[in-house]
């Protein structure tokens, strides 16, 4: 499989990932049918989507990208749909995370 093809696929790992993790949320811890649903659902196709990512990218690379930016889009989506402001010191926390992305896809390449 070509990087590029791989690249794809960690980014609809890292759409459905904001997805079904927002829809946890909405699911009112699994007592809304629908929300549930969608969430399983979208969790499936992230699995699935970073699996066939990491036949063109190592691993580690991959995973720490999904998650960094899974758990960014996650707060993003908190501020825009829930108006779940983090304070400074989360604010911190998530630079920190998009530095560590920064770093690993700019400096820590691996073979």
């Amino acid at each position: 499989m070509k990087p590029l093809i791989g690249y794809l696929f960690l980014a609809n790992g890292i759409i459905f990932g904001i997805a079904s993790n927002s829809f946890a949320k909405i699911s009112q811890g699994f007592t809304k049918l629908t929300p549930s649903i969608l969430c399983i659902l979208f969790m499936c196709i992230t699995m699935f989507s970073i699996a066939k990512a990491m036949h063109a990218i190592p691993v580690g690379f991959a995973y720490s990208i999904y998650s960094g930016l899974t758990v960014t889009g996650v707060v993003l989506f908190a501020v825009l749909k829930f108006n779940q402001v983090p304070n400074i010191y989360g604010i911190i926390g998530i630079a920190f995370i998009i530095i560590g992305v920064v770093m690993v896809n700019y400096l820590g390449r691996l073979n």
